[in-house]
């Protein structure tokens, strides 16, 4: 039986492959670890490298983004192997699912821009460089991650676009592109009213200034 092109056996190894790969939380196990305590209760409570980096443990948070990428990757790179391109695209989407609704934090899970990134870097590498370097620009000129992040995944589809790439590329970046959007409304809002945290700063923003009696 053959669904979405491929094997059903290869499409179920695909998504429960990919998605329970994705649903390892890596800022929750590394901070644990490193006994700095759980990374949700610090911040804005989200389990991602950005948060984690809230800790003053630049390797904590360098940790957590490998792991968060790397999941991504692996599930990429290992389904593809096994079953072909198709599997290994809807892996890296499985993978993306499960940082953002893993079953082991009740569903409640990251924001998914590393782990986008990971699944970028293996189905289409050009694209998951100029996608990192995108974030990498934005970053270093407006010190703002959420932004960065932003600004990277929707040049991501366009970056699709003009390099001609396979409409699969682009509906799986335009898919995950929209939870990531939705998962940062909080982050747009802060944005919009400039009071979004800087890279290395603290979650709560600055006070303002009392009004004169």
């Amino acid at each position: 039986m053959f669904l979405f092109g491929m094997p059903l056996t290869a499409l179920l190894a695909a998504l429960v492959g990919g998605y329970f790969l994705g649903s390892i939380p890596f800022g929750v196990l590394v901070t644990r670890f490193a006994g700095v305590g759980d990374v949700r209760s610090i911040g804005s409570g989200n389990i991602g490298a950005t948060n984690v980096l809230r800790t003053g443990r630049k390797d904590l948070a360098a940790m957590t983004l490998v792991g968060d990428a790397g999941k991504a990757m692996v599930a990429v790179a290992v389904l593809r192997a096994l079953y072909g391109e198709d599997a290994g695209a809807v892996a890296g989407a499985a993978a993306f699912m499960g940082h953002l609704f893993p079953v082991w934090l009740g569903f409640k899970g990251g924001k998914g821009v590393a782990t986008f990134f990971g699944v970028f870097l293996v189905i289409d590498w050009p694209i998951g460089i100029m996608a990192g370097a995108t974030w990498i620009i934005t970053a270093a000129v407006a010190r703002i991650s959420s932004l960065s992040a932003l600004v990277a995944v929707a040049l991501t589809p366009v970056y699709l676009l003009a390099l001609s790439q396979p409409r699969a590329f682009l509906g799986a970046a335009l898919f995950m592109g929209v939870l990531i959007y939705y998962r940062h409304l909080p982050n747009i809002q802060r944005l919009l009213k400039g009071q979004e945290p800087r890279i290395g700063g603290s979650k709560t923003p600055p006070a303002q200034p009392a009004t004169p009696e």
